[in-house]
């Protein structure tokens, strides 16, 4: 590696060197002045070196480095020595030696940042955003897109090894309103025409499949105009992947042994192979959610059959309204919630639209509850039995439409496996969700949604159902989910021109309105389109769960906030009139 001013770098300096004459660069990471010796931490991305100023090697040079403050960037040349017994220190890569100042230059001075560098104390978001760039030097910050550009690697190399060709898709588009809002670019030779940037390369590789590249990846950057959460960017980078003559199995098996590759080379962790194939009505039934974190028990169960007919008012109402009653068991807890947890928990559920939370703490011969008096001694007995409830254990209950018992009851079991100190530091839980309904009701648009997009194939043996029963419709589709989080989704996509519109009339599209938006598709699919399949990973996500960070924020350099803002460069900004101008817009 060629080092141009310096002859190394922060980090690589070890005992061997002991002799050498040596010219580092980098930040004055800490800055301690013993009245004689002058010791400075010397930062750069590699690591930190000490290095030493003694009066004796010169007295301006000394008068220098007493001038440094932190954050300084300065070039030091001196000689490699092993530290004194005793000062030796083994959290560092370089700890063993020190270099001795021979001359010092003061590249740049650097005004008193706003939060400091070398401490690990938190500093709030807002702040870290505005400087970025200083928010950047961290070096908690610089391992995770160290981290971030390994994956990277991983990511050509993989697909390059498994006969992938990398294709770049373009990043002006037509828009094809089907999803999440479009992020629009007026054109300046076109009046009043507009491009929309790609919520994904969706259609470009379907295009290529039906132009014979039938194995296809691309790290792709996507934009969706869309509200935020802490998982969320308005612009994002997926792996893209699509493969031709494939069926479901086929690219579950490539992206596992991506994974195997991902979890192996960079943290370590061994994935066990085949992960597990869940159904969508299964995980929905256990766990209230189709991306469950599967690191802990807890499922979810099903008691609507036992005490609809109590005489809990609360319970029976639901019931006469179409709804269910679901609980949890959450074991050995009992006694580590009182009345007013309980009511913190309650309050918990209801933001996510129950209207209570009732609860039986199990004692050894009864329950104790407030609603313990309205529950038959036999049906005690059945949901000791269902839930296999222990003495210690507590019962949660959601009585409610399916909906709101699924949410509430899904958000309840994570926030308690987290209070509970269920989850183990490292652990990872992966698993594909199958068998997705193909097509969803829209209370709001009165009309069926596609549920993943319109261009996925039914099962098969479903598609006689279409326009009959398009509930029951089973998609082709998979999601690949990592700790309660949806990493991947893909499906087979649809490669019959009849099929695709079949599915563009249910879901609201008659045949002049799917032309004039997906035209470009449908005569594709009529020149031999073969069968054909993919997915897309969130790289964003996979970086914060490889890296167990909180927030994909934290794992992109220049990530914006939860209202779509770039703090640093103060985007989104107006613009000069004479820009809007050129573009017919002022």
């Amino acid at each position: 590696m060629a080092q141009w001013q310096r002859t190394h770098t922060c980090g690589q300096l070890r005992s061997s060197d002991a002799g050498k004459t040596v010219t580092l660069c980098g930040w004055v990471h800490a800055y301690r002045d013993h009245g004689g010796l002058v010791f400075v931490d010397l930062r750069d991305r590699y690591g930190l070196t000490q290095v030493v100023f003694d009066p004796s090697a010169g007295a301006a040079m000394h008068a220098l480095a007493r001038e440094l403050r932190t954050e300084w960037v300065v070039s030091v040349t001196g000689t490699v020595t092993l530290r004194p017994e005793g000062t030796r220190n083994p959290k560092l890569a370089t700890g063993d030696i020190e270099v001795r100042a021979q001359s010092l230059e003061i590249l740049n001075r650097a005004d008193t940042p706003p939060f400091e560098i070398s401490s690990d104390e938190a500093v709030h978001e807002e702040v870290r955003l505005r400087y970025r760039y200083l928010d950047l030097r961290r070096p908690a910050l610089q391992q995770v897109l160290i981290l971030r550009h390994r994956l990277n690697k991983i990511v050509h190399r993989y697909f390059d090894e498994s006969g992938f060709i990398e294709v770049e898709t373009p990043m002006l588009g037509r828009s094809t309103p089907e999803g999440a809002r479009d992020y629009l670019v007026p054109s300046r030779l076109h009046r009043g025409c507009w491009y929309a940037l790609p919520q994904s390369p969706q259609l470009y590789k379907q295009i290529l499949m039906v132009a014979g590249f039938d194995r296809y990846y691309q790290i792709a950057r996507c934009l969706r105009d869309e509200d935020l959460r802490a998982d969320r960017q308005p612009e994002f980078t997926q792996l893209d992947i699509e493969m031709s003559f494939v069926e479901m199995q086929d690219v579950m098996q490539v992206i596992e042994g991506f994974l195997v590759r991902v979890f192996g080379e960079l943290l370590g962790y061994n994935i066990s192979l085949p992960l597990p194939r869940l159904s969508y009505n299964e995980v929905m039934r256990k766990y209230g959610t189709d991306k469950p974190d599967l690191r802990f028990g807890m499922e979810i169960v099903d008691i609507t059959d036992l005490v609809s007919n109590t005489e809990f008012r609360v319970f029976r109402q639901a019931v006469e309204q179409g709804g269910i009653i679901r609980g949890i068991c959450v074991r050995q807890s009992a006694d580590r919630y009182s009345r007013k947890r309980l009511e913190e928990l309650e309050e918990f559920a209801k933001r996510y639209g129950a209207k209570g939370l009732a609860w039986l703490k199990v004692e050894v011969d009864k329950f104790s509850s407030p609603i313990e008096k309205f529950i038959p001694a036999g049906v005690q007995q059945s949901l000791r039995e269902r839930f296999q409830a222990q003495p210690g254990d507590m019962l949660l209950f959601v009585a409610d439409s399916e909906k709101i018992v699924c949410d509430s009851l899904a958000a309840l079991r994570n926030h308690l496996a987290a209070e509970l100190g269920l989850i183990r530091p490292g652990q990872f839980a992966l698993a594909w969700v199958i068998d997705f309904p193909l097509l969803v009701w829209d209370e709001e648009e009165n009309r069926w949604v596609a549920n993943h997009h319109p261009f996925t194939s039914p099962v098969d043996e479903d598609l006689p159902y279409l326009e009959t029963k398009p509930g029951t419709v089973r998609a082709k589709a998979y999601d690949l989910v990592v700790n309660g989080y949806e990493l991947g989704g893909g499906s087979i996509r649809i490669h019959r021109p009849e099929v695709q519109q079949r599915v563009f009339r249910m879901i609201g599209l008659d045949d002049e309105q799917a032309r004039k938006r997906f035209g470009f598709l449908l005569d594709a699919l009529r020149f031999g389109a073969p069968p054909h399949g993919g997915i897309a990973l969130g790289m964003d996500r996979l970086v914060m769960l490889l890296a167990g960070l909180s927030s994909i924020r934290d794992g992109i350099a220049f990530p914006k906030t939860q209202r779509a803002q770039d703090l640093m460069t103060g985007a989104p900004a107006p613009v000069d009139i004479k820009q809007l101008k050129e573009l017919g817009l002022a």
